[in-house]
């Protein structure tokens, strides 16, 4: 578990931080001290920091000599201060911290530990900054990893859409306007023809002189605009902005599209997974098969053991499914029912995986509240060809109602 040092010599900020950190820093290590001598020892005791939050003036390092440490030894710094000019404001960019935060109440501290949240969740995000000016793109860069993002960097257009298109792990394109062999509009467009705004933020660059840039480039499909120079202090607000928004709106998708009970997908999820599937395999040639699962008597488990128990047996099913099936589209798509989508299989090839977590959950007994429940069920299997997803679903119903009158526990396919 990596580390973060949290460095305040007035009792009650530190108060108010270590509240503050305790209930949202849950990720890592912290570690509290209150001067420069004691956060050395510290910092000397391990080489795991993530980041650092340090009042700027410490008794023992009245002059951010504390921040110069921790960033000499590579250390992101979120800095705590009682005021800023621009005299202050320049220097501390100069040094390459991460931010100031004022020392103007509670907010301000829960502005710095939401800071260090920033830092963590920027370790796995992918930045691509395509931009011809090689001073322009290095300092870009260092900012970037000053905020512990990942990057890949570019230096035309066409050489930022090949790496795009090459790696799916990008999710933030900084773009400027004027390149070599394909300019920035270009490039928007042709990533919004494969990209959502939710999937890919882009973000325009251009000098102050367009200024009719801006609104072509959010228009053209960017998600934001950056006038060039920028202050540091700007580009790093506007970046965190724009990455937020994308996760709020990826939360909101994974809501969307997740059981909430059981946390596999839904019935929307299969559907949206399943037509473009459908697509897939009438044009590849590619076998595609869908299963229907029902869980045995579960009318009965609710009536004898509460709806409790029900709901924990749910739970641990849907992670069996998942955990078996974990490369395929698992799905729920009712109150006991769900689904599996096998691209690349046959009916015959899924039944006979299905048919083996069948048998290991015939001999299974799940935890429930109340002692340990065991189940069946039975499933359905279907394949293309058919008509539509909608037939290909009913006829995997009607092999599912099909093992039912067989005496369930068992799968039938076509």
């Amino acid at each position: 578990m990596a580390a973060v040092l949290i460095v305040e010599d007035s009792k009650m900020v530190m108060k108010v931080l270590k509240h503050v950190a305790s209930r949202e820093v849950l990720e890592h290590d912290v570690i509290y001290a209150q001067s420069r001598a004691e956060a050395n020892k510290q910092l000397e005791s391990r080489s795991d920091w993530l980041a650092a939050i340090i009042d700027l003036n410490l008794p023992d390092a009245p002059n951010g000599e504390l921040v110069d440490d921790a960033l000499e030894k590579g250390i992101p710094v979120v800095v705590l201060t009682g005021s800023v000019d621009d005299e202050k404001r320049e220097l501390l960019t100069r040094k390459g911290i991460v931010d100031y935060v004022l020392k103007e109440g509670r907010y301000s501290y829960q502005y710095a530990v939401n800071l260090i949240n920033r830092l963590t969740k920027n370790q796995s995000i992918k930045v691509l900054v395509a931009e011809d000016s090689t001073a322009t793109r290095s300092y870009i860069r260092e900012v970037l990893k000053r905020n512990l993002f990942q990057v890949v960097e570019a230096s035309d257009g066409q050489e930022a859409l090949n790496a795009i298109l090459a790696d799916d792990e990008i999710r933030l394109v900084l773009t400027d306007y004027n390149m070599p062999n394909m300019d920035g509009f270009e490039l928007v467009h042709e990533l919004r023809h494969k990209h959502e705004k939710v999937d890919l933020v882009i973000i325009g660059l251009s000098s102050a002189n367009e200024s009719h840039l801006s609104a072509k480039f959010i228009k053209s499909g960017a998600n934001d605009f950056l006038f060039k120079p920028f202050s540091q202090e700007e580009f790093a607000c506007r970046i965190f902005q724009a990455v937020e928004s994308m996760e709020r709106l990826e939360e909101m998708r994974r809501a969307a599209y997740t059981d909430l009970l059981t946390g596999v997908g839904n019935r929307r999820h299969l559907i949206e997974k399943a037509r473009t599937a459908f697509a897939q395999a009438y044009e590849s040639g590619n076998p595609l098969a869908l299963a229907a699962i029902d869980i045995d008597q579960f009318k009965h488990i609710n009536d004898d053991y509460g709806h409790d128990a029900g709901d924990a047996i749910l739970v641990a099913f849907a992670a069996q499914l998942q955990q078996s099936f974990g490369r395929f589209i698992v799905a729920r798509t009712g109150g006991q029912e769900f689904c599996i989508l096998f691209s690349g299989l046959s009916s015959e090839q899924a039944a006979k995986m299905v048919d083996l977590v069948r048998q290991q959950v015939e001999n299974e007994f799940y935890q429930t509240s109340v002692g340990e429940v065991s189940m069946t069920f039975s499933a359905g299997i279907a394949q293309l060809p058919a008509e539509n997803l909608e037939a290909l679903m009913s006829d995997a119903d009607q092999q599912l109602q099909a093992a039912k009158e067989a005496g369930r526990n068992q799968v039938s396919f076509t």
